[in-house]
């Protein structure tokens, strides 16, 4: 895991929030991969927040999108918030940039 990466997560009613910061690389990627798949039968929305990531590696983003833990039908659950958010989640997954409009993930 990169020695400065953090994921800081909480809980509010129904949802689980997941703040990611520092670098993300496969290490890290592997991190939030094993968190999703714990919390993947839960219900509720997950937010993952990407405003604090300071960079993304290609071999994160590849092992995150290569291992992404859910079907296509539960990961409509999952939401990443922020402007690193489009480039790590999966296509299909939902988006949020700064300006709060949202769009689901296709690269």
């Amino acid at each position: 895991m990169a020695a400065n990466f953090r994921m800081t997560r909480y809980r509010k009613k129904n949802s689980l929030h997941l703040k990611l910061s520092g670098d993300f690389d496969g290490s890290s990627a592997m991190e939030l991969i094993c968190m999703l798949a714990e919390n993947a039968g839960e219900e509720g929305k997950i937010y993952i927040e990407t405003d604090n990531i300071d960079s993304i590696h290609p071999f994160g983003r590849d092992v995150f999108l290569k291992n992404f833990p859910m079907p296509r039908q539960s990961s409509r659950k999952i939401i990443f918030i922020g402007g690193q958010g489009r480039e790590i989640a999966p296509i299909g997954v939902y988006c949020m940039n700064d300006n709060q409009t949202g769009s689901i993930s296709s690269h």
